[in-house]
């Protein structure tokens, strides 16, 4: 009992010291801070896929009751007020980016609706934008097949229609980007830290010369590693709260459906497997260049294709079976179940169990690396 009572003992001061290194390292410190605050009010408030105050122009030829209800559609924030323009205005003002789009409504075009026909309307758009056009010429796609709807059912002598399609958005009624970027920056910024904590300071280490210190201590590799573990883990755990109740919940004003202290448990996990990761790519790279490389061609692949950035579904068979057993696609499952939909340990406790198993098994993979350079120091 007292020999564990001492290998805790020794693990709590290891720790410690972590903790003095990284207070020491301002640069580090700072990226910290920047990425768990700042980062992510950049992340929720800069970038959006919705369309906000884009500049559209209608040249109106029919001059109808049908017309003027399609240039009344088309409201803030998502456009501008319309502006009737002629036609020979088009192209100067798609030239010049006046416009981003240009409606033309041709002649007797309420008159073919009214026939049944099916009268065509031109939409000119700037796609230099990309994402804007194509968000945009969906909006206005949508904008005129409601008005039409409405149109006809008011023309129409029949009663109701038999069938009424609602669409109803679930957990994110209004499409804001916002409450997914957000939260998804945090999760992204777990992975990105955690493993540039841990290799960071085990390259430090080296670097400085203070392994061979350790080495002549009555410690083992495994106080080594779970100091590591713990004291970089706090630091991420404690930056993620931070990041959960004030910049998304309290800045970005980002509703958290499920348990925070759940959601915790599971960074916790993961931290493990993520320190673990660090702890082996730090035993492999001799200097923190040759790190940086192997954190391109590993962690920021698996990040990317974890279902963070782009659904999983959407990758090839082969690919999708292998990031199964990836902790990092776990992770971002049962993150995303917690915070967006309110899912409880009953639901996400098979990710838990994944996560903690590979955790497990890289912790000791990382461990006889560890010896292994242990007796290259020596």
């Amino acid at each position: 009992r007292r020999r564990e009572l001492r290998k805790l003992s020794n693990i709590l001061r290891l720790g410690i010291k972590e903790l003095h290194s990284l207070r020491r390292d301002v640069v580090l410190l700072i990226f910290i801070g920047w990425a768990f605050s700042l980062g992510i009010y950049v992340v929720g408030t800069g970038f959006s896929v919705e369309l906000h105050n884009a500049a559209i122009a209608i040249v109106d030829e029919d001059q109808s009751q049908l017309s003027h209800r399609l240039r009344q559609a088309f409201l803030p924030p998502e456009f501008k007020t319309p502006e009737v323009i002629p036609f020979n205005r088009i192209d100067p003002g798609l030239d010049t980016r006046e416009y981003s789009f240009v409606l033309v409504i041709p002649d007797d075009f309420e008159k073919d609706v009214l026939a049944g026909n099916q009268p065509a309307i031109q939409v000119n758009i700037d796609a230099t934008a990309v994402m804007q056009a194509g968000i945009g010429a969906n909006y206005i796609a949508n904008i005129i097949a409601q008005e039409l709807e409405r149109f006809g059912a008011e023309q129409s002598t029949s009663s109701t229609t038999p069938l009424k399609l609602v669409t109803r958005y679930a957990f994110n009624p209004n499409l804001t980007s916002s409450w997914f970027s957000s939260v998804m920056e945090i999760i992204n910024n777990v992975t990105m830290l955690t493993v540039v904590l841990t290799g960071a300071a085990f390259i430090r280490e080296r670097e400085h010369g203070t392994l061979e210190h350790l080495l002549v201590m009555p410690v083992t590799p495994f106080e080594i590693m779970m100091a590591k573990v713990w004291a970089n883990g706090l630091v991420i755990i404690c930056a993620v709260a931070f990041a959960l109740w004030v910049m998304v919940g309290k800045v970005l004003s980002v509703p958290i459906a499920g348990s925070v202290p759940l959601f915790l448990s599971g960074v916790a996990l993961y931290l493990f497997f993520a320190s673990a990761l660090g702890i082996l790519l730090g035993t492999i790279a001799r200097s923190m260049p040759q790190f940086g490389l192997l954190f391109i061609l590993i962690i920021l692949p698996m990040m990317l294709l974890s279902g963070g950035q782009t659904p999983v579904e959407s990758q090839p068979q082969v690919l999708q079976d292998v990031m199964q057993f990836v902790p990092s696609t776990q992770f971002v499952s049962f993150a995303q179940a917690i915070l967006y939909r309110g899912a409880g340990f009953d639901i996400v406790w098979p990710g838990f169990a994944k996560v903690t198993i590979a955790g497990l098994i890289l912790f000791l993979l990382a461990a006889l690396r560890f010896r292994r350079s242990i007796l290259t120091v020596r």
